[in-house]
């Protein structure tokens, strides 16, 4: 399995999404990460699951998911076969 990143020491301060990310810590508003996790309780909150590959993350009392190249930006574009005529 491919590690994608490395997230490390998850908590929600408040309002804000903190985190490490690939060894550089990220902060990140709630509402701008997700309105689900922001309206979520404490306890809804304070559950969650990290992919093993570090892709995402995944709160299952609120069944809300995460993208981390998301979170970091990071835009995929999908492989355009080159048709033949």
């Amino acid at each position: 399995m491919n590690k994608f990143h490395k997230v490390r020491n998850l908590k929600i301060e408040g309002s804000r999404l903190i985190m490490e990310i690939d060894g550089e810590m990220r902060e990140y508003d709630l509402k701008d990460v997700s309105q689900t996790l922001s309206d979520a309780s404490d306890t809804e909150k304070m559950i969650y699951e990290i992919s093993p590959s570090g892709y995402g993350i995944y709160w299952p009392l609120i069944d809300e998911d995460i993208s981390v190249d998301g979170l970091l930006g990071i835009v995929h574009q999908p492989e355009c076969e080159e048709m033949m005529a």
